[in-house]
């Protein structure tokens, strides 16, 4: 495995941690009384002042910023309600369906990326990863399967939950064509991230605006003085670690090494979570949950396994451009 492969796989998977502590984060806030637009409006606010943040300290960087022409502009902003859309129907499905059980019903979302990577973006190259998404898949669902039965959720929540992944799946693939990936490479490596880190602080801020102005209209209560201090430390680490550092792994290993690959990596979210809702909320796993976090984790490592590199196909370029090539 060549050194920017592994450098890529690396950020995928701690995006994946990031990303599947966030549901953890979130129960102890619903616990203390609010809601999900709340904590969403905070999330996003914090995540996109810190995206800014990391953005401006850098030249390069901010270089990159000043490179943004007004079409990658308004690509990013429209990005970022598309990322409102997933965000609200995973967090607001949190409020009704266990953590575990909504981490693993949105890891359908590779298989989608994959599909919609076949002619926007940068495939699954050869049988081996076919395979190995597979058994990711597989695995997830025998996890699924493993979960004791109780009280059903709602239909709305399972609804919620089931949407996400697929609002997530067209995110991935559109910010992997904003950041230059094309069917026969993966991003631009030019930049050094510049382009990843602006059009991740250009996304963030629209999602946050988005889900104030919502917040607003609607009424919810926001403000400082209106949340208990109790929810706090939940409400930052879902800002700071799974949304900040979250998206900004994932854009940078994806960016490294093609969307369809990153999405497959990710499969190690649902394990992730798993096991720390046993470490923290004494969830005991099952042995078929076992079984399939064994075969999440192999098809992982039978991804990364693959052999050469494969000729670019310049003929199957996407007609489709959002980004500037």
């Amino acid at each position: 495995m060549d050194r920017r492969r592994l450098v890529g796989v690396l950020l995928v998977v701690v995006s994946a941690a990031s990303f599947g502590s966030g549901a953890l984060f979130a129960k102890p806030v619903y616990a203390e009384g609010v809601g999900w637009l709340t904590l969403l409006c905070w999330r996003f606010a914090v995540a996109a002042g810190l995206s800014w943040a990391w953005l401006l300290v850098d030249r390069g960087r901010r270089t990159g910023l000043r490179r943004t022409n007004r079409r990658r502009l308004a690509v990013a902003l429209v990005l970022g309600i598309v990322y409102l859309g997933n965000s609200s129907t995973y967090y607001a499905a949190l409020e009704t369906v266990s953590a575990s059980l909504a981490a693993l019903i949105v890891y359908i979302y590779p298989a989608i990326v994959a599909v919609l990577t076949l002619r926007l973006g940068r495939p699954l190259e050869g049988r081996r990863a076919w395979l190995a998404l597979g058994l990711a898949l597989l695995g997830v669902i025998l996890a699924i399967g493993g979960i004791p039965t109780g009280t059903a959720p709602p239909l709305v929540g399972l609804l919620q939950v089931l949407a996400s992944p697929v609002i997530y799946s067209i995110w991935i693939v559109a910010q992997a064509r904003l950041a230059g990936e094309r069917s026969d490479r993966v991003g631009d490596a030019s930049d050094d991230g510049a382009g990843s880190a602006t059009a991740a602080a250009l996304m963030m801020t629209s999602t946050a605006i988005g889900f104030w102005l919502i917040a607003l209209a609607s009424g919810t209560p926001v403000a400082p003085g209106q949340i208990p201090a109790g929810a706090w430390p939940g409400m930052i680490a879902v800002a700071v670690i799974s949304t900040f550092v979250a998206i900004q792994t994932f854009s940078a290993g994806s960016r490294l090494i093609g969307a369809a690959q990153a999405s497959l990596i990710s499969t190690v979210e649902p394990v992730w979570t798993i096991c720390l809702a046993a470490l923290i909320l004494g969830e005991r796993l099952g042995p078929i949950q076992l079984v399939g976090g064994v075969l999440v984790i192999g098809g992982v490592i039978l991804a990364q396994l693959r052999t050469g590199e494969p000729a670019p196909d310049a003929g199957g370029l996407a007609t489709v451009r959002i980004a500037d090539e």
